[in-house]
């Protein structure tokens, strides 16, 4: 499989820094392909953590797209922006992601990958309200991981139940890489 640019780099950092949270390269080319599939679009990114995930999103884009990733952790930023921040139609930022979602009043989003708590366990209601009709949103780590704290499980259930629930998305659960969901908002016609 075909890495994305910086991906080795970005790695490599994380590895340095301990970062124990990065997503599955499994995650980055489901990620990179669906991206690829909306052409001029936008995206968002919840949860920037140092770049491995935003990598892939960037490889999917074409030229005429655009993509906002959000992380609390300003260190993870500042990582992530040494790989990004030249990049064309990127933008980082260093926020707590439950209070930009409350108050973004920009267009929706052709996808949205939650991969922190905003988007994925609060706020979820806001977020799926900003996926544009037959946009994606999508979670990863769906599947029990060793650092998951105790009860974590229980939130997992939750989210899967009321996705399940939606009658506005298509959901779709895979037992694959770390677990993943794919929820595409039905077309408005």
């Amino acid at each position: 499989m075909k890495l994305p640019e910086k991906y080795k780099e970005i790695e490599a950092k994380s590895k340095e820094i301990g970062f124990s949270m990065p997503s599955d390269i499994s995650t980055g080319a489901l990620l990179r392909n669906l991206v690829t599939s909306k052409p001029v679009a936008h995206f968002l990114e919840l949860g920037t953590g140092t770049g491995l995930a935003l990598a892939w999103l960037i490889d999917g884009m074409d030229k005429k797209s655009s993509i906002i990733t959000i992380d609390n952790d300003p260190q993870l930023i500042e990582i992530a922006s040494s790989f990004f921040k030249e990049t064309p139609n990127t933008t980082l930022i260093c926020a707590d992601a439950a209070v930009w979602i409350k108050s973004y009043e920009g267009p929706k989003f052709d996808l949205i990958f939650a991969d922190a708590w905003p988007g994925k366990y609060s706020e979820i209601d806001e977020v799926l309200a900003l996926v544009k009709p037959t946009g994606f949103y999508v979670v990863d780590d769906m599947n029990a991981q060793p650092n998951w704290p105790e009860g974590h499980e229980n939130h997992v259930r939750r989210l899967v139940a009321y996705l399940e629930n939606r009658d506005d998305f298509h959901i779709v659960s895979l037992n694959w890489s770390t677990g993943i969901i794919i929820a595409t908002r039905k077309s408005e016609m």
